[in-house]
């Protein structure tokens, strides 16, 4: 395995990380335990929950992949062997009423209330990683494009916060804090904040990042290589799409597009076109497109991990082989070429 710092704390974390989203939903305890016994035993230290887990979001399934992490912890008597991320839900009246009537504010009221639940769920009394899972107020976020302004007068100021936040680390029930489905001037706001007023600063974002969505290549990419702050990539395999396994319209037996079809970012015409041309690549250099699409995700600088998540061992097992896979000049040429054919289809 390989590892890497988390951001510019002292804290190293496997370039692999565990995501868990599925847990609860498409996977049962039994299995969920299984991944993690996997993964912890070929060196995968990070994990990486939600209190909005499992996904997609509904109430009877709330807060169960925590359940699911604590359950474990206390089974195998190991948290100190984690570094484990989780996250407060931010507002969502329209999808998410069940968490918090689905007007969570990232203020002291409710971000005390979150942590102190994810904590009790997760059966420790710290998380490593706390990040905001997407920001309060409305912008450019899980595929949104062009920015609207709104009126911002009842949003918790971003001081607020980090006084928060703050308030958690000093208690201990935080190590670090991080973003997650951030746009560049957020994370600049934050990092001014804490350097103005001696407060925890970030030390990662997590946003999407794959193949088909480099857009955290403009701007964002920047400010983690100059300030620090690592990129945790989720969907790094497009929600499954680049393995290739819907190619032609398949739809694979309890796969994540077969159950939950509205799952619509990686499935435009663009992207299936893209997609097909990347399987090609990775076929014709005798690569695995899954792995390859990862092992592309581990070269850039501004990484820190990649979140895959696994519905079966077969999937857990042959995604953290890509850290074992080191892509010739003429894939790297390959893949910079289908990009600019067909840049950022998935945005």
């Amino acid at each position: 395995m390989d590892y890497r710092k988390l951001g510019h704390s002292d804290t190293t974390v496997s370039v692999i990380c565990l995501g868990t989203m599925t847990w609860g939903e498409q996977n049962s305890q039994e299995q969920a335990f299984a991944q993690m016994d996997y993964a912890l035993a070929q060196g995968v230290n990070f994990f990486d929950t939600a209190e909005l887990y499992a996904i997609p979001p509904k109430p009877e399934t709330y807060g169960q992949t925590e359940v699911i992490i604590g359950e474990w912890f206390s089974a195998r008597k190991n948290r100190n062997k984690v570094v484990l991320a989780s996250k407060i839900a931010g507002p969502g009246a329209e999808w998410i009423p069940h968490i918090r009537d689905g007007q969570t504010l990232f203020n002291q009221k409710y971000i005390t209330a979150a942590l102190e639940a994810s904590l009790k769920r997760l059966q420790t009394d710290y998380i490593d990683l706390y990040q905001l899972h997407w920001p309060e107020r409305k912008t450019n976020y899980f595929g949104q494009l062009g920015y609207k302004p709104e009126d911002e007068t009842a949003l918790t100021p971003l001081i607020e916060t980090l006084l928060a936040l703050d308030k958690a680390v000093k208690a201990g029930k935080i190590r670090y804090i991080g973003l997650s489905n951030e746009t560049p001037w957020g994370v600049m706001c934050f990092l001014q904040l804490a350097e103005q007023f001696d407060l925890p600063c970030i030390v990662s974002i997590q946003n999407p990042y794959n193949l088909l969505n480099r857009s955290y290549e403009v701007g964002l990419a920047e400010i983690s290589w100059r300030e620090r702050i690592g990129l945790l990539a989720y969907s790094p395999l497009g929600f499954g799409t680049l393995s290739g396994k819907y190619i032609s319209g398949q739809q694979p037996d309890n796969a994540r597009l077969t159950l939950f079809p509205h799952y619509t970012r990686y499935s435009n015409v663009q992207a299936v076109t893209a997609i097909e041309k990347y399987v090609a690549l990775a076929q014709k250099h005798s690569l695995d497109p899954a792995q390859m699409a990862l092992a592309y995700a581990h070269t850039r600088p501004f990484l820190t991990s990649t979140i895959i998540g696994a519905t079966n061992q077969t999937q857990l097992k042959h995604n953290i082989e890509s850290i074992h896979i080191t892509l010739s000049d003429e894939v790297l040429q390959g893949i910079e070429q289908i990009h600019e054919e067909y840049p950022n289809p998935s945005p």
